[in-house]
């Protein structure tokens, strides 16, 4: 039986990581391949002919699970109806811009469309926010939502967990799906915590496991590997000329897939929530912050992991900027 189709939004759909998300949406590579999509493209008016084109090729891929498109620059045609919001436009960081410059004109972006999404989405919307600074963004769209639960808004922080995954993996001379439990704390930036403590490697057939920690130098975890995660978008922009475009867009797709369809039993993977009182970590509540998280249901859950007194250290820098963002972004 054919499942009913679902409806996504995507903005900044002319950008160039959404080149790299729409089509494999599309192809199924996010919902799954039995699931029909609808596909909202939104942009600014100034971008609509650029995503126009973009459109187009989607229709010449015939993709048979693309029920069909919407492109639009209207707030209210784009977030009707919709099951998935993946955020990906945003103001960008000019040169010379201070962070709260940047923050101020991203607060009147989020407004508007966090408010358009609670008047007009289901309110069984899942919200994931991309466009950077994304966790104070998220926190900043949450702010209008009072239909859909404040649970269904994250803030991607799966392309820094992929990125610490791969450098584990690329460590050790093996493949990545060998590697499990390698997670990111905190804020989408430089405070950023890399965390390998409860990290495992399974054996070639994927059954026996064994800590990663104790077979990763700890000089090059400090001096090597944390650096690397922290400054890898840096590091692209560096050497390509652009920041991450098909790394980003792949890690949206596997944030909500796993959204979707679950994480598998024992897996967790990093997810910025909104923070609640008594959370495990004692983080302060009211911040969008990368946590573990298993999914179930459709349902985060954050994992509760002993970790060492410096890394909960160090997730109290991230935990403080955060906190200094939000104050910046809400006053």
């Amino acid at each position: 039986m054919t499942k009913p189709v679902l409806r996504v939004c995507i903005s900044g759909a002319a950008g160039q990581i959404c080149y790299s998300v729409l089509f494999r949406i599309a192809a199924g590579d996010m919902l799954g391949y039995d699931q029909p999509v609808h596909i909202v493209m939104l942009e600014v008016p100034a971008a609509l002919k650029a995503a126009e084109g973009v459109a187009m090729e989607l229709v010449d891929c015939a993709f048979p699970l693309l029920s069909g498109f919407t492109l639009t620059s209207d707030n209210a045609e784009a977030f009707k109806d919709v099951d998935y919001c993946l955020l990906f436009g945003a103001f960008p960081r000019k040169a010379g811009m201070e962070r709260a410059e940047l923050l101020s004109k991203n607060k009147g972006i989020f407004q508007v469309q966090g408010a358009a999404i609670n008047e007009y989405a289901k309110p069984t919307c899942r919200i994931l926010v991309i466009g950077n600074p994304a966790n104070t963004n998220a926190l900043v769209l949450s702010t209008q939502l009072t239909k859909i639960p404040k649970t269904n808004v994250t803030a991607m922080s799966r392309l820094d967990h992929n990125r610490a995954v791969g450098q584990v993996a690329a460590k050790l001379g093996v493949r990545t799906n060998r590697i499990s439990n390698v997670w990111v704390a905190g804020n989408h930036s430089n405070t950023m915590v890399p965390i390998v403590d409860c990290g495992l490697i399974y054996d070639e057939g994927l059954k026996d496991k064994q800590s990663v920690k104790s077979m990763l130098p700890a000089n090059w975890i400090r001096e090597e590997f944390i650096p690397c995660v922290r400054g890898r978008g840096t590091a692209v922009i560096e050497a390509r000329g652009h920041s991450s475009s098909a790394s980003a867009a792949n890690a949206a797709i596997d944030h909500v897939r796993d959204w979707h369809m679950g994480t598998k039993p024992g897996i967790f993977v990093s997810c910025s929530l909104l923070t609640e009182e008594g959370n495990p970590y004692g983080i302060a509540p009211g911040i969008f912050y990368s946590m573990p998280c298993s999914c179930v249901g459709g349902k985060w859950q954050i994992v509760k992991l002993d970790l060492p007194k410096d890394v909960l250290d160090e997730m109290k820098v991230s935990e403080a900027e955060l906190m200094k963002e939000a104050a910046d972004a809400l006053k």
